[in-house]
């Protein structure tokens, strides 16, 4: 907003006429000498324009930064506060052992593919027979460290071609075993959903395998299973390999880096992928 040679009045100085200009201040004609004072926080407290019109323009810029400084501070606090619960989380888990299957992946039915990347939450589901038949299915092993893999196979494809749709890191205040509904929350940040190209390089029986029975790929029964945390990083190590789009490669390497911390990996020392696929 240009103000040169508008009129002003100063609470010490008085009168006066604005006569240079910059971004973060103005200069200001007293007749006898001339001041420097801050634009635009030296308005409403000090300064006063003449002209009415003007001045009420100048207000609701004054206001609109106002605003936006205080949503800036915000978010600041914000990311300061997750931040400090991020360090305190990583500090817990560095004191504990890390269960080294403290992964998730997820059989996803049609109905659930529909919602999953809209909520970014999923359903660990209810107990199918035994003893505890009916009651939820808490997941157990999940806490901060842990990655959702959220997987799909067509009805007319065989096990083997089980592709992997996206992934994401649980919640950074999430304990599978305190869960009171079963739900598992998404990181707010670590999410990735990928493309259907992308999908059909990403076969989840290149990076999953029985250790017991190698060259079995079978998947008969339950929502989801354990897998190992190195298998997750073999992931997505080759998601950031797969993208193409300058942005989408910074997120999946920050997405890398932030699942190597939380799980005591070396980033630097991913061993290949080595599923039921590859044997």
């Amino acid at each position: 907003m240009n103000l040169i040679n508008e009129e002003i009045t100063h609470k010490t100085f008085g009168e006066g006429d604005i006569v240079d200009q910059d971004e973060s201040s103005i200069t200001i004609d007293f007749n006898e000498e001339t001041k420097k004072f801050v634009y635009p926080d030296a308005f409403g407290t000090f300064i006063t324009l003449k002209n009415r019109d003007t001045a009420k323009y100048l207000q609701k810029i004054i206001s609109e930064r106002e605003t936006e400084k205080k949503e800036l501070e915000k978010k600041r606090e914000e990311d300061k506060e997750r931040q400090a619960l991020e360090q305190q989380l990583r500090k817990k888990l560095k004191n504990n052992k890390i269960h080294k299957s403290s992964q998730i992946v997820f059989w996803l039915d049609e109905e659930v593919q529909q919602n999953v990347f809209t909520d970014w939450q999923m359903p660990s589901g209810k107990v199918k027979s035994g003893k505890n038949k009916g009651e939820l299915n808490r997941p157990s092993r999940l806490r901060p460290n842990s990655l959702c893999l959220l997987t799909a196979k067509k009805s007319d494809k065989p096990e083997t071609e089980r592709q992997i749709l996206g992934l994401y890191m649980v919640s950074e205040t999430f304990i599978g075993n305190l869960s009171d509904d079963g739900i598992v929350p998404a990181h707010e940040e670590f999410r990735i959903k990928l493309t259907d190209h992308e999908t059909e390089n990403m076969l989840f029986w290149n990076y999953y395998v029985n250790k017991k029975y190698p060259h079995r790929m079978t998947w008969n029964s339950g929502k989801y299973r354990y897998f190992e945390n190195a298998w997750a990083a073999q992931i997505l190590k080759d998601i950031i390999a797969l993208k193409t789009d300058e942005e989408e490669i910074k997120v999946a390497e920050n997405f890398l880096k932030y699942f190597c911390e939380m799980n005591a990996l070396d980033v630097d020392n991913i061993p290949e992928a080595n599923g039921a696929l590859k044997q």
